[in-house]
């Protein structure tokens, strides 16, 4: 076999180790499922090894999508990290063999504080199988590894549960796209969804026209402006808007009638406005709708507040 072959083969491997998965799905999944649901506290994720790695990456899933968790490595409970735990935690307990020594000296503490068990392991008759409320089994039929022995198959199978789990309490607590922000703030997906109209629009220098100026003076404020539009206002509301397309079209209309022409003739009569807390995200999805470059934000009685423009957007 080729160097390329083998890698393919790996990755073959995994992902059937991943799909045998299903049919080890139980009756336990559903109870894991409602122990994290009723949990008080935090779920507490431990492990050794690979699998404490893989039992990081699963804390900091289950962290971000709703659910309170951080990881501990039992080695370090005997060396006062038990303080963080306490009566209404969950444990999730991670060992491929479910033998692991360290591990199983952990659960004991675990049982005499009366903190529910959540067991995740390769073996359904381990001793941590044995001990735990439920058990999730993600035995694989063989590693990998050409050897049978680096934990390949496994950590990915053992990731793989972790992640149904943590989709699954997604969809248990209705978990929405904002929620997912207010965990991200300094992600892109956070900066769109949290940001409001507020936070971006621009208010001061803005090109303020009234309906009976001509053209040809409104042309200079919109230029300006440098927004490539201008609000026409009347009796301190938004009465209309025009833009540098409106200008355009009007004067391959009316050529030299043009600058005899006023605001009103050209102008929308219903701009797309927005409040001051909409968010960048819905703002995103008038201007992509609409195909517009700039939304005008207003209070409830249509008194400009600012403008915001599409470059405002890109966060």
């Amino acid at each position: 076999m080729t160097v390329r072959e083998y890698a393919i083969q790996c990755i073959q491997d995994e992902a059937q180790a991943v799909l045998d998965l299903i049919p080890q799905m139980d009756d336990n999944f559903d109870r894991a499922v409602e122990l994290i649901m009723q949990c008080q506290g935090k779920v507490i994720v431990t492990g050794v090894g690979k699998s404490g790695h893989i039992g990081a990456k699963i804390a900091a899933t289950l962290a971000s999508t709703g659910t309170p968790s951080f990881f501990i490595n039992p080695l370090d409970v005997y060396h006062g990290d038990l303080g963080v735990m306490s009566k209404g935690d969950v444990v999730l307990a991670i060992s491929h063999s479910g033998q692991t020594d360290e591990l199983l000296r952990f659960i004991p503490m675990v049982l005499h504080m009366e903190i529910p068990i959540i067991g995740m392991s390769g073996n359904p008759q381990s001793l941590l199988a044995k001990y735990s409320t439920c058990h999730l089994n993600i035995s694989v039929k063989k590693e990998a590894c050409p050897l049978n022995l680096a934990p390949t198959s496994s950590t990915t199978a053992t990731l793989v549960m972790g992640d149904a789990l943590a989709v699954a309490l997604m969809e248990k607590r209705n978990f929405q796209p904002q929620d997912f922000a207010q965990f991200h703030p300094g992600g892109e997906l956070g900066k769109r969804l949290l940001t409001t109209a507020q936070d971006v629009m621009l208010t001061e220098n803005l090109p303020i026209l009234t309906e009976d100026m001509h053209l040809g003076e409104a042309i200079i404020l919109v230029s300006k402006g440098k927004l490539g539009l201008g609000v026409a206002i009347r009796d301190e509301r938004i009465s209309g808007l025009i833009t540098d397309g409106d200008i355009r079209r009007a004067m391959e209309k009316w050529q030299a009638e043009f600058f005899n022409r006023t605001v009103a003739d050209i102008m929308t009569r219903q701009p797309k406005t927005v409040g001051l807390q909409t968010k960048i995200s819905e703002i995103q999805k008038t201007m992509n709708k609409y195909k517009i470059h700039n939304v005008l934000v207003v209070d409830e009685e249509r008194h400009l507040l600012g403008i915001v423009d599409r470059y405002a957007c890109v966060l």
